[in-house]
């Protein structure tokens, strides 16, 4: 029996994207699953789109930015399952706008669901997943908690910033029976950049030209994503990079940590205008 297969795993963001297809291979794993979304509707569609194994598949409208709100679903997910083994920080959110065009209001908001969400999670998760002989913590940085690209100054922020909280905590957790990965996605085909928020001092329409232009790059489907995570899971690797551009992208910024976006702005403009 794998790890997967025997747990009960927590996902956040269940509703849509990496979220939903991690929801699904977890439950075609026969892992129980605690399921998070704000979005009511997208995550009774994840739901409803699962394989029945008989394993224990529950719910919960949750916004991650509340911090009330995950200590009660811990509360609940202990209730009703009476355990976790593995919990998958994924909700998040993106948010277009130079740094002078969105307010202190649009970061606050970007950096209470990215990061201070996930700081919540483990925070109100890990007595349960320290009750277990093994469990896992899976946070979702992305490849911009390894550049920091123009226009992604709240985004870049708010992964990086996971990206520093997951590392400290898997140094401080080794060892131990918690193991900690941090996932830096590369292009994923999901509707996180039609779906961003717009800065308040963003005028006109180029932001909608941009994410039009931003989708062109995105090349992994969620399906492939989520079955990368999960491998790693299994093998408790504690760094998963996926998707060839965020090889390239760390490859770039160990080589360049200064002058790597002159580099990359270049491919990106090309690869956009070959997509066209």
């Amino acid at each position: 029996m794998s790890f997967l297969s025997t747990g009960v795993a927590v996902v956040t963001g269940a509703g849509s994207g990496i979220g939903r297809a991690l929801a699904q291979q977890l439950a075609s794993a026969g892992s129980a699953l605690a399921l998070a979304d704000v979005d009511e509707t997208g995550l009774l569609q994840t739901a409803q789109s699962l394989e029945k194994k008989g394993a224990l598949i529950t719910t919960h409208v949750v916004d991650v930015a509340d911090e009330a709100a995950v200590r009660s679903f811990a509360e609940e997910v202990s209730n009703r399952h009476g355990r976790a083994t593995l919990l998958i920080n994924n909700a998040g959110i993106a948010l277009h706008g130079n740094f002078d065009e969105v307010s202190l209001d649009d970061f606050r908001s970007l950096m209470n669901i990215n990061f201070w969400g996930t700081v919540y999670g483990v925070n109100y998760f890990l007595p349960l997943l320290k009750r277990e002989k093994r469990a896992q913590i899976v946070n979702i940085s992305s490849v911009f908690g390894m550049i920091a690209p123009a226009g992604q100054c709240a985004y870049a922020a708010s992964k990086f910033a996971v990206r520093g909280f997951t590392e400290a905590l898997r140094h401080e957790f080794a060892g131990g029976n918690v193991g900690v990965t941090c996932v830096h996605p590369g292009g994923i085909r999901t509707q996180i950049a039609r779906h961003a928020r717009i800065g308040a001092g963003v005028t006109g329409t180029g932001h909608h030209e941009k994410a039009a232009h931003f989708e062109k790059l995105l090349r992994t489907s969620p399906e492939v994503a989520a079955a990368r995570i999960l491998r790693g899971v299994e093998r408790r690797e504690p760094r998963i990079l996926i998707g060839s551009d965020a090889y390239q992208v760390d490859i770039l910024q160990r080589l360049r940590p200064a002058t790597y976006w002159k580099t990359l702005s270049r491919r990106m403009e090309k690869l956009v205008s070959e997509s066209k």
